[in-house]
């Protein structure tokens, strides 16, 4: 029976390996000045680095996964939207996923988050900072009704809508992803103060957590942006259609991956040839 369990353990860990991708397999970021290269579900990045694990104004959670690395601009914005909750005294920042070591496809989770630029915060500010066990399994709150159509009062803090709005005023940020309940939200106490909004844009999911996407640096030639968001702000007839019943499509086909952009391929190529 010992050598049966033993047998059946390295099946499933090798089952395991096999289903990384190539880029869970790098441990180390790739020398060289930071170029975010590619689309943000579909590129890599040279020269990340990681997000510091100690700070004072936020907390990084599941460090084991070793997902905390991003362009310093990345860096720099969580430490800025960090130190201006601080100030306003809003709680605690939860930090989740970032990007790999060298960015790339995760084997599962997330589509984006592949050249640095994106980090995914969670809406809800403790006033305490959480234990090494409560950020190694994070405990989600979700916002949202079962229903989808609006946000749970009982959970729901001006808080978040404050840090939202800080995220969405930073110069770097061009989206941020939320889901439809809490856009809403959001659009029904903005008031007049607005111009904010457009930035935040409805998308499935995303019920305990918003994912904010930095624009492109300036030095790095090989990143794609995407078309900046419509004008407006976001909470009219678009919003209300994420609230519409849906036609069930018909079964999707498999996902195509597109070809990696030549300079990342060339990274992935060289990576394994030195190994």
């Amino acid at each position: 029976m010992k050598k049966w369990m033993l047998g059946l353990a390295a099946l499933m860990a090798s089952g395991s390996a096999l289903a990384l991708t190539p880029w869970q397999q790098i441990s180390h970021p790739v020398a060289g000045s930071a170029q975010a290269i590619g689309g943000f579900a579909n590129g890599c990045i040279i020269g990340a680095q990681p997000l510091p694990l100690n700070a004072a104004d936020y907390q990084v959670m599941r460090q084991d996964q070793r997902r905390y690395f991003g362009h310093p601009d990345l860096l720099a914005f969580i430490q800025r939207l960090g130190n201006q909750a601080s100030q306003q005294r809003l709680g605690t920042v939860l930090i989740g996923d970032m990007a790999m070591p060298a960015g790339g496809r995760f084997s599962s989770g997330h589509a984006s988050h592949q050249s640095g630029l994106d980090v995914d915060i969670w809406l809800q500010l403790p006033r305490q900072r959480w234990s090494s066990q409560q950020l190694l399994k994070p405990q989600p709150i979700d916002l949202v009704s079962g229903d989808g159509k609006r946000v749970r009062d009982s959970q729901w803090q001006p808080q978040i809508a404050s840090l939202i709005k800080l995220a969405a005023q930073d110069r770097e940020v061009t989206r941020i992803f939320v889901n439809p309940a809490i856009k809403q939200r959001l659009c029904d106490d903005a008031g007049s103060d607005r111009a904010w909004l457009h930035k935040v844009r409805p998308w499935f999911g995303h019920r305990a957590h918003m994912h904010v996407r930095l624009s492109c640096p300036p030095d790095s030639l090989e990143c794609k942006d995407q078309d900046p968001p419509p004008a407006g702000d976001g909470c009219g007839a678009e919003l209300a259609s994420w609230f519409e019943p849906h036609q069930p499509s018909a079964k999707p086909g498999k996902p195509v991956v597109p070809p990696l952009p030549p300079s990342c391929q060339a990274l992935l190529d060289n990576h394994f040839a030195a190994e």
